[in-house]
């Protein structure tokens, strides 16, 4: 193990202390036959890295731990096949995600559209299906905090109609912090009132005007009222990330989504500029609250 230097740790925009380091070390030392996911339990029982809620920022943790060990701070245990993410080759396909019949009618004839929370088992083995089958980019495990739903037309016989995922912000993107003028410490201090629309899919044989500008009102009215009772704190603001070469954000542009820059072509949890050539996205953001820019800067 390389001995701990003066470089700062974070943790969730904390600064981890040098005797923390070192207790972290020797937990890992200590304990070499716990998972990577036990581990994350354990060190964040020991310094009470929770949510408002209580819960433990455990997926926060074991991604911290894995940067402690990318830097050779800490040795950890091999991943275990049931914490390694989610590979499209691993996402059963059934029949009742199957392609369906084309869905083209006027939006008032779904009416009312829903947005379904995802919370059992099954729902999520669906979602997870959809997601891989349907979306450019797949399914991959989140960061963080996320909310999932299905997105439902409310008739008597309820039909989906695609996917929603939102979660954690990005750390880092510089047209959305100049946007909002937050210094860095009021960017780590107030980062978690984002949340990311970090998945949108409505199924290609639905082809239906307006209904994904629609989604989007009824996400901004439904989501912060669920992630507050799931998390405990209430976001004030949504960001999105929109792939430059296949999409042109209409919807969001429809949804009266603020467009504030593009990316540089590094991965959104890329805190010390190593992943480039990845593709270029355009930044949306949409308040949630009128008094959304005092909430991300103050104190």
């Amino acid at each position: 193990m390389k001995p701990i230097s003066s470089e700062t740790e974070t943790f969730c925009g904390l600064v981890v202390s040098k005797d923390h380091l070192n207790e972290i070390v020797e937990i890992v030392a200590t304990f070499p036959k716990l998972s990577r996911a036990e581990l994350a339990n354990t060190i964040c029982e020991l310094f009470s890295w929770k949510r408002p809620t209580g819960k433990l920022k455990d997926v926060e943790c074991r991604q911290f731990l894995e940067r402690l060990d990318a830097k050779g701070i800490i040795r950890l245990p091999a991943c275990r096949k049931q914490h390694a993410k989610v590979k499209k080759s691993n996402v059963p396909r059934t029949e009742q995600a199957d392609p369906q019949v084309t869905i083209s009618v006027k939006l008032n004839e779904l009416s009312p559209i829903l947005l379904t929370r995802v919370k059992t088992q099954e729902q999520r083995k669906l979602w997870y299906e959809y997601i891989d089958r349907y979306h450019y980019l797949g399914y991959q495990l989140p960061f963080g905090a996320q909310l999932r739903y299905f997105i439902q037309s409310g008739k008597r016989h309820v039909v989906i109609l695609g996917c929603l995922q939102f979660s954690s912000p990005a750390w880092k993107m510089a047209p959305r912090d100049r946007w909002i003028q937050w210094s860095d410490k009021q960017r780590k201090r107030n980062l978690q009132k984002i949340v990311n629309n970090s998945r949108f899919l409505i199924f290609p044989w639905v082809k239906v005007k307006n209904l994904a500008s629609s989604v989007l009102a009824l996400a901004a009215k439904t989501v912060p009222d669920d992630w507050q009772s799931c998390y405990g704190y209430r976001p004030v603001l949504f960001e999105t990330l929109v792939e430059q070469k296949r999409f042109k954000g209409t919807c969001y542009k429809a949804a009266n989504w603020v467009h504030v820059g593009a990316t540089t072509g590094r991965g959104r949890m890329d805190r010390e500029n190593k992943r480039q050539g990845m593709a270029v996205k355009e930044i949306y953001v949409y308040p949630l609250s009128a008094r959304y820019r005092q909430a991300l800067l103050g104190r």
